[in-house]
């Protein structure tokens, strides 16, 4: 089969891919052989970060990739994408009307890995710790709504939540509700290193050099049961310094795979390409990028200069010069594929607009330029994040209002830095832990938000997140979902700048690439197989 992009496209409002040339599930075969799956990824434990992989900690994709494949949930987000199913779960569902009291019952002679039971107090354990350590990571964020975990008998949850929350059975088939042993796990204290204990369907043995994890070895957990079905045996995830190094590997066939993340570069070369030996697949994506605010922060702490740089900031110019296709630009915290979205800073601010912006900081009496850092990291968002920031910079300094500089700092010190405050500006992504558009907004504003921002709207955290919660017809909810869009664009905590899509190149011999990421951004590493893909 030629080389060629396989274009999966969005289907009735969520991201469901089709089966296409070497996505046919159809054609995988097991073999013995390990499947090699290139990422530039970094995991390292550090004194700020030393539990990367406990589920207590972990909130951040290359992270939750690990987990996803280790540690089983009650619920699962669907092949294809969809509400999410029971997975370690029998069923579950709200047991009231007002969606404040959710019941799930355990499939009969679940295991851990290692053969033991597993029971309702286990799970009642795994998420009481979670909520209890509540790491600066924010990630215990997502279970905010839960007020208690009670059990009935070894196979029945009951969780009692203090408000009502529509969202909620997305949230259980997030990691930080997967279900852990209390043999391996302390019920107050993160687990530091790499070892991953759970009931997914693999296990785990990491490579370490160091404090960096280097490759894990993903092997098939015999006692696994759930809904998934695996296409191998024996997956080895291997992490490289930058996409250069990985893609060099994808042509020796040192890998078989590519995934995150892929220069724009490699991938016009490679969707370009006539060759017969590599595929890509893309995919659209709900992964986003944005400036965020230490909104407390004396250079920035007024409004008018925040907005002055909402309105200069030329996004279709920023995607063009660095993303060209792969990208498109973003006017709201919450993707324009997500049940409600609206356009709420180009209704604000309308086409970039220099005088506008002057004349903000002018009333406002804002000296000019003013001065700033942007901050970006340099290994965690892909090679073409410091290029970005470059042009940010060029946009800024062009207009005569600002005086930027731009850092670039490695993820493992960048990402604690900017949750203790230190970084007045910077750049950062999301990839969604589930896709509804609550969670591109309460992970941001809501108490315990993942940023520790110091930025706090009492109507949204009140009045409209709660609202939007309550409206299991996602569409209902829009006018609450919009309104907090409008305040976000009003106080501008968060800058929006584009949505991106989704790619996965990989040796033909490779099948079930079309399901290998879902629009949350999950590798899904059970879905590839070696056969002849046709």
């Amino acid at each position: 089969m030629n080389r060629k992009t396989l274009v999966l496209p969005a289907v009735a409002g969520l991201l469901a891919p089709v089966l296409a040339a070497c996505g046919g599930s159809g054609s995988s075969s097991k073999s013995g052989d390990a499947i090699v799956v290139g990422t530039t990824d970094r995991f390292t434990a550090s004194e700020d970060a030393p539990a990367p992989v406990d589920p207590a900690y972990a909130y951040d994709v290359g992270s939750w990739n690990i987990l996803r494949q280790t540690v089983q949930t009650l619920m699962i987000q669907p092949k294809g994408d969809g509400d999410p199913v029971p997975e370690a779960a029998e069923k579950c569902g709200f047991t009231d009307s007002g969606n404040e009291r959710y019941v799930c019952t355990l499939r009969q002679d679940l295991k851990f890995a290692d053969g033991d039971s597993i029971s309702a107090a286990d799970v009642k354990f795994s998420i009481d710790r979670a909520r209890a350590i509540n790491s600066d990571s924010g990630v215990a964020g997502l279970l905010s709504t839960i007020d208690t975990v009670e059990t009935q008998g070894d196979r029945e949850v009951i969780f009692h939540l203090n408000t009502a929350d529509a969202t909620f059975p997305y949230k259980l088939s997030t990691p930080v509700a997967g279900i852990v042993s209390p043999k391996k796990y302390e019920k107050d204290k993160l687990r530091d290193g790499f070892d991953v204990d759970g009931s997914g369907p693999y296990t785990m043995k990491a490579n370490v050099k160091g404090d960096e994890m280097v490759d894990a070895l993903f092997t098939k957990n015999p006692h696994y049961k759930g809904t998934l079905k695996l296409n191998n045996d024996n997956v080895q995830m291997r992490s490289f310094p930058d996409a250069e190094a990985m893609g060099d590997a994808l042509g020796k066939g040192d890998i078989d795979v590519m995934t995150r993340s892929m220069t724009p570069e490699q991938i016009r070369n490679l969707s370009a390409d006539s060759k017969d030996n590599i595929d890509i697949v893309e995919t659209p994506g709900l992964e986003i990028r944005y400036l965020g605010f230490n909104t407390d922060a004396p250079s920035v702490k007024d409004k008018a200069v925040r907005e002055a740089m909402a309105q200069i900031v030329n996004r279709s110019e920023l995607v063009a010069e660095v993303y060209g296709t792969q990208a498109e630009p973003l006017y709201s915290i919450v993707p324009a594929t997500i049940t409600g979205h609206s356009n709420a800073f180009f209704n604000k601010y309308g086409d970039p607009n220099p005088d506008k912006a002057r004349s903000l900081l002018a009333k406002a009496d804002i000296t000019t330029p003013v001065k700033l850092t942007l901050h970006y990291t340099t290994d965690h968002y892909g090679a073409a994040t410091k290029k970005e920031f470059e042009v940010l910079q060029q946009q800024l300094n062009a207009s005569g209002l600002f005086d930027v500089s731009i850092k670039g700092t490695p993820w493992s010190a960048f990402r604690p830095a900017e949750l203790k405050g230190q970084y007045d500006v910077y750049g950062m992504g999301w990839f969604p832990d589930f896709p509804d558009a609550d969670n591109y907004l309460a992970p941001f504003l809501d108490k315990g938000n993942t940023l520790n921002s110091p930025y706090a709207n009492s109507e949204i955290r009140n009045t409209l997140i709660p609202q939007s919660r309550r409206q299991a017809d996602r569409l209902s909810a829009s006018t609450s979902l919009t309104s907090i869009q409008d305040i976000v664009a009003d106080d501008v905590p968060l800058l929006p700048l584009w949505q991106g899509k989704q790619y996965v190149a990989a040796r033909d011999t490779i099948t079930g690439t079309a399901y290998a990421i879902n629009s949350s951004a999950t590798l899904q590493l059970w879905e590839l197989g070696r056969g002849v893909s046709g």
